[in-house]
């Protein structure tokens, strides 16, 4: 589903050449769970840009979905990326001023989809996160873990081939971020393909596969828990 071969991140000034990350193959299959976690200034943020078509790698190559997005233009990728791509941030990112129903349809207007299809997905989705008897509400009216089940929600609803999980649950409480990787260990589980950054060990015990940036370098770790105890 997703894979980069000998990819790698260099930014150059006149005068400093600064590697972000180091050369790397990486594959992630259909349906996994992969937690990537690393120190800050790692490279986790390059890398996560990279993987979501933020950004462009310096050299190498990277398929998503058969696609070699590498040499694709602004316009392609930026098309790829709302058809391919569910993303998940910190930060909810949802608009105070649109109801729940307007902040998960809003992406699916950049799809040419009719206006049936967009309340079918957008329906489905609030369900998925159990949230369809709320779609009326406004994001001021719900508690913090219900804004991030939104904005799971709304990535959702493209379809995406997978997630891409920013800090998920970087702003809530310890029980609200607990029901919110428990969804999306449910929404794994049926199915959809996860990529998560995270610095909190708690989190990871959710992925089946971690994978470690340390100062540019990205290797999978077996039994992480055990490796930073």
């Amino acid at each position: 589903m997703l894979r980069m071969s000998k990819l790698a991140k260099t930014y150059r000034t006149d005068e400093i050449k600064t590697s972000a990350l180091c050369p790397f193959d990486l594959e992630v299959k259909q349906g996994e769970f992969v937690a990537v976690v690393g120190p800050s200034g790692s490279g986790k943020t390059t890398f996560l840009n990279i993987t979501g078509l933020l950004e462009q790698a310096s050299e190498g190559q990277y398929w998503l979905d058969g696609v070699e997005v590498s040499t694709l233009g602004d316009k392609d990728k930026s098309r790829l990326r709302n058809e391919k791509i569910g993303f998940v941030f910190q930060s909810f990112n949802l608009i105070p001023e649109l109801n729940i129903y307007d902040n998960v349809e809003m992406p699916l207007r950049y799809r040419k989809l009719s206006a049936a299809q967009r309340k079918e997905r957008v329906e489905q989705a609030l369900e998925q996160v159990g949230l369809a008897k709320r779609q009326s509400h406004f994001p001021s009216q719900l508690s913090g873990g219900q804004q991030q089940r939104v904005a799971i929600a709304r990535a959702l609803a493209g379809s995406p081939s997978f997630l891409l999980a920013d800090e998920p649950t970087g702003n809530l409480d310890s029980k609200m971020a607990s029901g919110v990787m428990s969804l999306l260990k449910e929404i794994n589980q049926k199915g959809t393909t996860i990529i998560m950054v995270t610095h909190d060990l708690s989190q990871v015990a959710f992925a089946s596969r971690v994978i470690e940036v340390k100062d540019g370098v990205i290797n999978d770790v077996e039994n992480y828990a055990q490796e930073i105890a």
